[in-house]
């Protein structure tokens, strides 16, 4: 397993990448997203997850903000969920008739949501957010009380963004 160079832990399990040393194209396990929408995310963007009529996780850059050269946390992850937003334990996996697209720096900083009436709507508003912020359109300093001045710099470097 010496082609596994990164592996980041997410609030819901475990994701890890795969990561060819040779050619350092990222592969992921399952199947290629079967949504023809994702067809227009942005190159830095990845899908990480789709499951058939449910949730769907994207990705910035995993290849840079890995497990070894940034906290496993620091990941900028967008969720396209139907599950409840209420704050309590396990109330996330409670289906809802309201779709969301929600972009976080990492698991408590939430940058960017929409709320929208179907899966179809919550991708597309998904793939916008994506393009906001690879376009550097979406301030991620602001949301945090202790900022990790690593992490800011590598994202203002790789949006195009300076303070």
């Amino acid at each position: 397993m010496s082609d596994v160079l990164a592996a980041a832990v997410s609030w819901f399990g475990v994701r890890v990448a795969l990561l060819d040393a040779r050619s350092e194209r990222a592969f992921h396990l399952g199947r290629p997203p079967p949504n023809m929408s994702l067809d227009a995310l942005p190159n830095e963007w990845t899908v990480w997850n789709e499951e058939p009529e449910g949730r769907v996780i994207l990705t910035y850059r995993p290849d840079v903000f890995d497990a070894d050269a940034f906290p496993a946390a620091c990941l900028p992850t967008i969720y396209v969920t139907n599950g409840s937003r209420n704050a309590r334990p396990g109330a996330g996996q409670l289906q809802t008739d309201e779709w969301h697209a929600t972009l976080f720096a990492e698991p408590e900083i939430e940058l960017a949501t929409k709320q929208l009436d179907s899966r179809a709507a919550a991708i597309e508003a998904a793939v916008d957010i994506a393009e906001r912020f690879a376009d550097g359109e979406v301030d991620y300093r602001g949301s945090y009380q202790v900022p990790r001045e690593a992490y800011f710099e590598k994202l203002d470097e790789l949006t195009g963004q300076s303070e």
